[in-house]
């Protein structure tokens, strides 16, 4: 298993939000999470990624624990809840400042990483104009630029037109054809239905498997 969640648990303010979560995912797959807003997805997807610490388990990615081998997972793209970017910056300007952080590709490559979502790399526009589709373009554009091998994507969906959600899906195909992996939290049935190996639900922060 790629991802390994045993028997997780979290608490905050005394409310359970994610009650004794044990499931794996496989490498090379596309694993759908399905579930009513408040349902423990985000949450779980965040005990994933490292953001949040669980009260009790474990969760192992590639081989490292969370919060004990390592603070987050390697090699990983992320988007949960709406990206967050400069206003002021153009869309480059703000994938170059983060890309700078790990200092592992270029401006090309940023720019590669733009043109395979949909936007263009050289648009001067600052991302406070930008369309809710336009950030989600973009959002993804930061997920995918490092080349990682997990995906992990909450509604990725979100204010896409239809062109857009089309385009989604396909790279999120190709993606798992080069042997990586997507955990997505989706509303939407049809997307689930196109791209998922696996689904599991969650309801009241407890999973089960549906296929």
């Amino acid at each position: 298993m790629l991802i390994d969640v045993n028997d997780v648990s979290l608490t905050i303010k005394k409310t359970e939000i994610l009650k004794h979560i044990t499931v794996g995912f496989e490498r090379g797959k596309i694993h759908g999470l399905i579930g009513r807003n408040g349902s423990g997805k985000t949450m779980l997807m965040k005990c994933i990624c490292g953001f949040v610490h669980t009260t009790s388990g474990e969760v192992t990615v590639a081989g490292q624990r969370i919060g004990k081998d390592c603070d987050f997972p390697q090699s990983i793209g992320i988007i949960i809840e709406t990206p967050g970017f400069i206003p002021y910056y153009s869309g480059f300007k703000n994938l170059k400042l983060l890309a700078s952080l790990n200092n592992k590709i270029n401006s090309e490559q940023v720019k590669d990483s733009m043109r395979r979502v949909g936007l263009d790399p050289d648009l001067k526009l600052h991302v406070g104009k930008y369309s809710l589709g336009m950030r989600q373009r973009l959002g993804l554009a930061q997920a995918i630029m490092e080349d990682p091998e997990l995906l992990i994507l909450d509604e990725p969906m979100n204010g896409l037109d239809k062109d857009g959600v089309a385009d989604m899906r396909k790279y999120l195909l190709e993606f798992r054809e080069q042997g990586k992996t997507v955990l997505i939290a989706s509303h939407s049935a049809e997307d689930i239905e196109v791209l998922c190996d696996t689904v599991n639900e969650m309801d009241k922060g407890v999973i089960s498997k549906i296929k």
